[in-house]
C-alpha cells in the first residue's frame, strides 16, 4: 500500500538530518560545526479507515488531518453478533 492520503493527496517529504558537534559559543565553545548530513523521510501519519465513498463501503488510508476536519464519513460497524 503506498504511503498517499485518499483525501488530500499527502505524501513523503524528503529532507535531511544534520549532525552537529561542539560546544555552542553562548556556552562557552568555538561554535559547533556540522560533521555529516544524511538523508531523511517525513511520513503523513494516515490510519486505515472504512469510510462511505460514493454510497459503498470502501477501506483507505487517511491522513489524520482529513479525519480531524471531517472530510470523510465513516462507515458504521455492523452488528451481525448483537
Amino acid at each position: 500500500m503506498s504511503k498517499i492520503c485518499y483525501i488530500c493527496g499527502k505524501r513523503p517529504v524528503a529532507g535531511r538530518r544534520i549532525k552537529r558537534s561542539g560546544l555552542a559559543k553562548k556556552k562557552g565553545g568555538v561554535g559547533q560545526r556540522i560533521t555529516g548530513i544524511s538523508r531523511r523521510r517525513f511520513l503523513p501519519n494516515l490510519q486505515r479507515v472504512n469510510a462511505i465513498i460514493d454510497g459503498r463501503r470502501k477501506r483507505v488510508r487517511v491522513c489524520t488531518k482529513c479525519l480531524k476536519a471531517g472530510k470523510i464519513k465513516k462507515a458504521v460497524r455492523s452488528s451481525k453478533n448483537l
